[in-house]
């Protein structure tokens, strides 16, 4: 027996979200880095180029997770998202060998920055974008459980935070002369883009390995498997994965001998259908076995999540 759920609205359109908002920024920094001569701003303008990229790759890799189930794809495409994910993690860390490349050239040549006022002014215009977008982005990614969309939000999110520095960085610059501190600033942007090119890349493999579901999902299971057992049932070779936003939990059910197998099948149907409400979304798969059988017990080393 299984419960499956109807598939969720489309999550494509906050690709295309993400897809507008770094041309935008892409432009805007690329004015800003054009009237200062920023090497910082340049980081800046770089790293939109990677979210634009990875936010192509996240639409791609999102139309593809949609795509029904099919005989060669039985349990559906949502693994997919985690190719995405991975990949805008590489483009990440080659973002941040680039920008560690020219800060070192600058350092060596250091040359003075111009137009500082206005050019920051559309950094921080580029900025307010990209705020807006990654929230968006970071709360239908968490509550439609897409690590596309987390992945693309977080990048925003530190692309925003990097920003902050560069700015000021820029600005301390302009009111020091200390034109040193421009490349200094690009490298240290290097080395926060590598940090969150390779928490991406990690989490995206840990999908593609199987990963169970969180702790705190696995508690809720059992939580609920607990007041079951209450009432004379057990349970073993509880399973959990998620892939991309499906999640997938399978158990064995165990239930007297002497019941028939309606009553089994209605109570595995409720068991299912109170994983479903804690866990939405959720395709819930059960196998129902006699309890005092110990021909049951065989498969008890399966019993993990």
């Amino acid at each position: 027996m299984n419960v499956a759920s109807k598939l969720p609205p489309s999550l494509k359109r906050y690709a295309w979200l993400s897809i507008a908002a770094a041309i935008a920024t892409i432009l805007l920094k690329g004015v800003a880095w054009k009237l200062t001569g920023s090497v910082g701003l340049l980081s800046d303008a770089i790293e939109s180029f990677v979210n634009l990229a990875g936010a192509l790759m996240a639409l791609w890799m999102l139309t593809l997770a949609e795509t029904p189930a099919d005989e060669d794809h039985a349990y559906g495409h949502g693994k997919a998202e985690y190719f995405s994910s991975a990949f805008e993690g590489f483009l990440i860390l080659l973002a941040a060998i680039a920008i560690a490349y020219t800060a070192v050239d600058r350092l060596i040549n250091p040359a003075p920055l111009e137009a500082v006022g206005i050019g920051l002014l559309v950094s921080v215009l580029a900025s307010i974008i990209n705020f807006a977008t990654a929230r968006i982005l970071l709360e239908v990614g968490k509550s439609r459980n897409s690590i596309t969309l987390e992945a693309d939000a977080h990048h925003l999110m530190t692309d925003v935070w990097t920003s902050v520095g560069v700015i000021m960085g820029v600005g301390l610059v302009w009111l020091t002369g200390w034109l040193w501190l421009d490349p200094i600033i690009a490298l240290v942007v290097a080395v926060n883009i590598i940090w969150t090119g390779w928490q991406i890349m990690r989490r995206s493999a840990s999908g593609l390995m199987d990963a169970s579901l969180p702790v705190e999902s696995r508690k809720q299971i059992e939580a609920l498997l607990a007041q079951y057992r209450e009432q004379g049932l057990d349970f073993h070779a509880l399973r959990t994965r998620q892939a991309g936003s499906r999640t997938f939990v399978t158990l064995h059910v165990l239930v007297p001998g002497h019941w028939s197998v309606q009553q089994g099948h209605d109570w595995a149907e409720r068991i299912e259908v109170d994983i479903h409400n804690a866990i939405p979304h959720a395709h819930i798969t059960t196998h129902l076995e006699p309890i005092e059988d110990p021909v049951s017990m065989n498969d008890q080393g399966l019993d993990r999540s």
